[in-house]
């Protein structure tokens, strides 16, 4: 296990500026091939298909095969969960520290397949962005609605299809002149003011959800395989109804298990206190 990594005064300054960071080498060499071991077992579903408690759910007919709730397609999923070189920047950043409801909840996880062709429309923005993923910083605490990690397990390069920002734009008080074309198909690639993320395999990218982003075009042969986990805070809900099954949660540690189930079902002769 990596030594936990915490966010330093940079990492504040610059997650305000331009609401998202890098982090490089943030997972070891051998989770990274266990990780991309589940990937190669991965079946040939079908969107809507179910493998276990995971779903083939792809956001739109160009960002490839999505899988959702992939924290149950195997252990080392589950390793990410409060993986040190992010947790503490999550908690941070979205889990309302300092406050009667601090803690962490998981909104989505997704492994992702990309190939040749695949790319991901431009959305969200501070401009009538959603209360779920806002930016706001008072008072000496972050408070944003969702942070997402973004975790390569390919080298992302030009031509990789790299998940794309517009830095700054998670506090944008006016629409982007020219997103609406781009945000109905066409790649965000030569949208004015995006910028590629460019990530070597085991890099992550941390983001707030309100920044406007998307996925480049993929030009070169071959797969592009990311692994994304959207944190938000303890009081959250998973976007599209998800749950867990017993047989993860009774093997995860009390950690763990409490990101994905902050708040356990009460009623007569329960008490979760």
């Amino acid at each position: 296990m990596q030594a936990g990594r915490n966010p330093g005064p940079m990492d504040d300054f610059l997650f305000d500026l331009k609401g998202y960071l890098v982090l490089r080498k943030a997972v070891e060499p051998d989770l990274q091939d266990r990780l991309n071991g589940v990937f190669d077992r991965f079946p040939p579903l079908q969107p809507g298909q179910w493998w276990g408690n995971a779903q083939r759910r792809d956001y739109t007919e160009t960002t490839g095969y999505e899988l959702h709730n992939c924290v149950e397609a195997g252990a080392p999923f589950e390793e990410l969960i409060d993986h040190p070189s992010w947790i503490r920047y999550v908690q941070r950043y979205c889990g309302e520290q300092d406050s009667y409801v601090q803690g962490l909840f998981i909104d989505e996880c997704i492994a992702s397949i990309r190939g040749t062709g695949g790319h991901h429309p431009v959305h969200s923005g501070g401009w009538h962005g959603a209360v779920r993923g806002q930016y706001h910083y008072a008072n000496g605490v972050f408070r944003c609605g969702q942070c997402n990690i973004i975790l390569a397990l390919t080298d992302i390069g030009p031509g990789d299809g790299p998940t794309m920002i517009i830095p700054g734009s998670h506090k944008s008080n006016f629409p982007h002149p020219a997103a609406g074309d781009y945000s109905k198909g066409d790649t965000m690639d030569l949208l004015p003011e995006a910028e590629p993320v460019w990530l070597n395999k085991g890099d992550a990218v941390l983001f707030v959800d309100g920044l406007m982003h998307g996925g480049g075009a993929r030009t070169n042969p071959g797969e592009r395989r990311v692994v994304i986990y959207r944190y938000g805070p303890s009081w959250g809900a998973t976007r599209f109804g998800y749950t867990y099954s017993p047989d993860l949660l009774r093997r995860l540690t009390p950690e763990r298990r409490r990101i994905l189930q902050p708040i356990s079902p009460i009623g007569p002769g329960v008490d979760n206190r």
